[in-house]
């Protein structure tokens, strides 16, 4: 009886070390090299500078395939792109005017005839014409509003159709903490701005079921060529306004639109507040 145990035990034995450890028996994923985006086509307005430029960047660095949307500045635009295609990305310029509803289809259209399809739109493309309400006029009232606002109802009444063939789409419409809260000598951009984050939350309801989200990310005061123009003293007292004490870079507006279209599958209708704590209201 004594043998038998001893033979069955070195049997068990043998049999355990033969055997692969507990952890390399479960089913691991498969190591990828593909970025999160790739496969992916993104359009962002207003792309040749600023956030906008940020934005197609780091679209571009996720693996996107990016058109550089822009209105006047060839030159500029064309450098975004050289920047992602020298990071190994691919990307496009388009001009257009997206305060006019037709360039906007057409300019949809070119990109579907570029790229196949558009899976991201960014709505970042916007104008400032900064006036006290007693001198503002309406012809800049109505520019504005039909850069910053018309422009993001044109642009996705032109995109989702496309989106929603495919059943997956992300869009994401850059406001700002100034439709929030106010501005003054801002009632055109602050209108705009606002009204923004009203179309976003309707479209978003309508488009739940169809794969699609919309969402808004609302900038605070970033370094961009608006800030930088300001004379010293008036820096000097926006920055007082700010609780974390420092301008916010385009880079983080860029983080926090590449978040809801790479990881916001289940994040609709919100807005995202980026503005070094200017704005914190849910």
């Amino acid at each position: 009886m004594a043998s038998t145990r001893s033979t069955k035990g070195s049997k068990a034995k043998r049999a355990a070390a033969a055997a692969p450890p507990a952890e390399q028996t479960a089913a691991e994923p498969k190591p990828t090299t593909a970025k999160p985006l790739a496969g992916r086509v993104a359009l962002v307005t207003g792309a040749s500078r600023g956030i906008g430029r940020a934005i197609a960047k780091s679209l571009g660095a996720e693996g996107a395939s990016v058109a550089v949307g822009y209105v006047r500045n060839a030159a500029l635009a064309d450098e975004v792109v050289r920047e992602i295609e020298s990071a190994g990305g691919t990307a496009r310029a388009f001009q257009a005017n997206v305060s006019d509803e037709g360039q906007c289809s057409m300019l949809v259209n070119e990109v579907i005839s570029a790229f196949g399809k558009v899976d991201v739109l960014v709505n970042n493309a916007g104008i400032t014409e900064d006036a006290w309400f007693r001198k503002m006029d309406y012809l800049s009232f109505n520019r504005v509003v039909d850069t910053n606002l018309g422009s993001v109802f044109a642009m996705m009444k032109a995109v989702i159709p496309n989106m929603e063939s495919r059943g997956w789409g992300r869009i994401v419409n850059v406001s700002s903490f100034v439709g929030q809260t106010g501005n003054l000598t801002q009632a055109n951009y602050a209108a705009a701005k606002a009204g923004m984050l009203g179309l976003t939350k309707v479209v978003a309801l309508e488009y739940a079921t169809k794969g699609i989200t919309i969402n808004a990310v609302a900038p605070g005061f970033i370094e961009t060529e608006m800030i930088t123009i300001i004379a010293p003293k008036i820096q000097e007292m926006l920055l007082a306004r700010i609780p974390m004490g420092r301008w916010g870079q385009p880079e983080e507006i860029a983080k926090a639109v590449v978040f809801l279209v790479r990881d916001g599958s289940y994040i609709t209708g919100a807005c995202l507040n980026v503005n070094g704590g200017v704005v914190t209201a849910y």
